[in-house]
C-alpha cells in the first residue's frame, strides 16, 4: 500500500497489513465481537479503512460500510437498521455524527476512530491494535475467530445510496464476494507489481471489490491524499497501472485535454485535432481485427510522439487499464482515451450483484456496450426490456426486508435490475436506460434521459444536465456550469464570471444553446430538448442532489427545483 503520511508518501507492506488486520481482529474479539456481529466503517478512502475492513472480516464480523458524505440522518438509519454493535469512524467530524445518533442506536456499544480525537470514550484504531496485541494477535489465535464462518454467511451489508427512496441493506455473502473476485481476476489484467489507485469511496461496492482483487493478487493499493483539488497530481505522482473510477473523472480529463488544445489555438490546436483523428482511425481498424497500413502506423507513431503521450502523462504515464462503471459514459470519451493509448473498460453491475455482471476486456472492446457476462454468470433481457442477472455473485436478499427481496429476485434466481437494455448476437450488453427514470411525455412517448445527459456533459462548459418532461409535451433541461471551466467561458464571452450573473446572461445561454443543438442533431424529434435553464450553482453532495459516486439523484433534483423546471414551460427564462 502507498498512502499519504508525514508530509510525503509512505509504504505499507503486506506483512504490516497482515499484522495490523490481526491486531484489529483480536482487539474486536476482546471487546466481545465475533461472527455475525455488525461492525460499521464510516470514513473517506484511506489506508485505515482497508485495515479496518480486513480486521473486522478476520474477526468474523459482518462489515457495514457507510459513506463518509452521508448526513447524520442516514448514518442513524444505517446504524440502527443494521444493528451495528461497533463503528469505526474516521475522525472528529465523523465522530460528531455518531455521538448525535448514538442514543437512537440501541445496539451500538463501541465507537472507535481511525485517528486519535479528544473524546476519551472513543479509542483510536491504534488503541484497538494495542488491545489486540495484549490479547494475543498471532496467526493461530486469529484463525480461530473465523473457524465457524461458512461461505453462505453474510460478509458485508452494503446499503445502497439509491437515487430514490431510503437505502436498502444488500447482504453479500463470503461466497458472493469470492466468486466476484474470481470473475474479475480472470478478466482484468492485474498482478503482483501492478499499482491500483483508489479515490472512490470504499463504501461503494465497485471500489471495495477492486480493492479485494488487488490484495488477492498481491498488487499495490495507492491512496490519494484526500484533497480533491490534488487528485490528478496524486495520480501523476503515484503513476498507477490501474485506475477504477466513475465516468466523471474521465469526462473531466477529456474536457481538460480538449480545452487546453482549443486555448492554444493556431498550429498547436490543428496538430492536436489531426493527431487525434489519425490515432482514432488506426484504433478503429485494430479493434475490428485489422492492421493499419504502414503509412497510417507511421502517422499514428508521430502523432503519439508529438501530442498524444501528454494525455497518458496526466495519469502518470504507465496506465495499463482503467475501469469505469456506475453511470453512462460517452462513446466519444472512450474513443478519445483509446486513441491516446489508454484502455478504459466499461462494466455493469449492481450492489445486489456484488458490483459484477458484465465487463468489457482489452481484447474485446465494443464501445457503446458494457461488455459480456462475466465467467460463470448469466445475463438476459426480459420481454419488457429489463436486464436480468444470475450467478454465484447475486446476493441472497435485503437485510430485514423480505418483501423487497421477493420483488427483486424471482423464483428462478434471476436478479431484476430495473435497468433496460439489449443484447447483440455476440452477447454484448447495451444499457438503454433505467425503468424508473423513463420519461413519458403527454403524447405517450417513452424517452430515456440518461444518454442525453451524458452527451451534454461532454461539453467543456457543462458540469451536470438533468432532463425533465414527464407528462409534458416536450423535454426541457436543467444545466449547471462547470466551476473549473466557467471562468474561461466568461473570458471568452467577455462577461462577468460571477456564477449567478453567468446563469442569466444571454451570451452564456447562446453558448450553451450550441451544446443543446449538438445533442439534438443526433436524436429523434420527440427526444429533442426544446428549452433549458441554467442553475446558478452546481449540484452538490451537501444538498443531497448527488450520490457519493456523483450520480444525480434525479427525483431529489426534481423536488428541489420543481419551480425551475415548470417555469421553462411557462416561457420564463431561469
Amino acid at each position: 500500500m502507498q498512502a499519504p503520511g508525514n508530509g510525503g508518501w509512505q509504504d505499507i507492506s503486506f506483512a504490516e497489513l497482515g499484522r495490523a488486520a490481526r491486531e484489529i481482529a483480536a482487539g474486536l474479539h476482546d471487546l466481545g465481537l465475533g461472527p455475525g456481529d455488525r461492525v460499521a466503517i464510516l470514513g473517506a478512502t484511506r489506508p485505515e479503512w482497508t485495515l479496518a475492513d480486513c480486521g473486522a472480516l478476520l474477526a468474523g464480523a459482518t462489515v457495514v460500510p457507510i459513506y463518509h458524505t452521508n448526513p447524520t440522518s442516514e448514518c442513524r438509519y444505517v446504524l440502527a437498521h443494521s444493528g451495528a454493535c461497533a463503528v469505526i469512524c474516521e475522525d472528529a467530524e465523523q465522530l460528531a455524527k455518531i455521538r448525535a445518533v448514538q442514543p437512537d442506536c440501541v445496539d451500538l456499544k463501541h465507537v472507535i476512530t481511525m485517528v486519535p480525537t479528544d473524546d476519551p470514550d472513543a479509542p483510536s484504531l491504534d488503541d484497538l491494535r494495542a488491545r489486540g496485541r495484549a490479547a494475543g494477535a498471532d496467526v493461530a489465535t486469529v484463525e480461530q475467530f473465523t473457524a465457524g464462518v461458512r461461505d453462505v454467511d453474510v460478509a458485508t451489508i452494503v446499503y445502497t445510496s439509491g437515487t430514490t427512496g431510503p437505502p436498502k441493506g444488500c447482504m453479500l455473502t463470503h461466497a458472493n464476494v469470492l466468486s466476484t473476485l474470481d470473475m474479475y481476476a480472470r478478466q482484468v489484467r492485474i498482478e503482483p507489481g501492478s499499482v491500483a489507485f483508489f479515490f472512490l469511496p470504499l463504501a461503494h461496492a465497485l471500489a471495495r471489490v477492486t480493492q479485494f482483487v488487488a490484495l488477492d493478487v498481491g498488487a499495490t493499493l495507492a491512496f490519494y491524499s484526500r484533497d480533491p483539488a490534488k487528485l490528478l497530481d496524486d495520480v501523476a505522482t503515484l503513476r498507477p497501472t490501474h485506475l477504477p473510477s466513475v465516468p466523471r473523472l474521465f469526462e473531466k480529463i477529456h474536457t481538460r485535454a480538449m480545452a487546453t488544445a482549443s486555448d492554444e489555438g493556431g498550429l498547436k490546436a490543428s496538430l492536436f485535432r489531426r493527431s487525434l483523428a489519425t490515432a482514432r482511425r488506426a484504433r478503429a481498424i485494430e479493434r475490428a481485427g485489422g492492421r493499419p497500413d504502414p503509412v497510417l502506423r507511421a502517422r499514428r507513431a508521430m502523432a503519439d510522439r508529438l501530442v498524444l503521450h501528454r494525455v497518458r502523462d496526466l495519469l502518470g504515464g504507465r496506465i495499463e487499464l482503467c475501469l469505469t462503471g456506475a453511470a453512462p459514459i460517452s462513446v466519444d470519451v472512450l474513443e478519445f482515451f483509446d486513441a491516446c493509448g489508454i484502455t478504459i473498460i466499461e462494466g455493469y453491475g449492481m450492489t445486489e450483484s456484488c458490483a459484477a455482471g458484465t465487463l468489457s476486456t482489452p481484447g474485446h472492446l465494443k464501445f457503446g456496450t458494457v461488455g459480456r457476462a462475466l465467467p460463470g454468470s448469466e445475463v438476459k433481457v426480459a420481454a419488457d426490456g429489463e436486464i436480468l442477472l444470475r450467478g454465484p455473485h447475486v446476493f441472497p436478499g435485503y437485510y430485514r426486508n423480505d418483501e423487497a427481496t421477493r420483488e427483486t429476485i424471482d423464483t428462478d434466481g434471476w436478479l431484476h435490475t430495473g435497468d433496460l437494455g439489449s443484447l447483440d448476437d455476440d452477447g454484448y450488453l447495451r444499457i438503454t436506460g433505467r425503468a424508473k427514470d423513463i420519461i413519458i411525455t403527454s403524447s405517450g412517448k417513452n424517452i430515456t434521459p440518461s444518454n442525453l445527459e451524458a452527451d451534454l456533459r461532454e461539453s467543456r462548459w457543462i458540469s451536470q444536465a438533468v432532463v425533465y418532461g414527464d407528462q409534458h409535451p416536450y423535454l426541457v433541461a436543467l444545466l449547471t456550469l462547470d466551476p473549473e471551466e466557467a471562468p474561461a467561458l466568461a473570458q471568452r464571452l467577455g462577461v462577468d464570471d460571477d456564477p449567478a450573473k453567468m446563469a442569466g446572461d444571454p451570451r452564456v445561454r447562446d453558448a450553451l444553446q450550441e451544446e443543446i443543438d449538438r445533442v439534438n442533431r443526433d436524436v429523434s424529434r420527440i427526444s429533442e430538448i426544446k428549452r433549458f435553464g441554467v442553475l446558478d450553482r452546481d449540484l452538490t453532495l451537501d444538498d443531497d442532489e448527488l450520490t457519493p459516486t456523483l450520480k444525480v439523484k434525479r427525483n431529489r433534483v426534481y423536488e428541489h427545483h420543481h419551480d425551475f423546471f415548470e417555469h421553462l414551460y411557462d416561457g420564463e427564462r431561469s
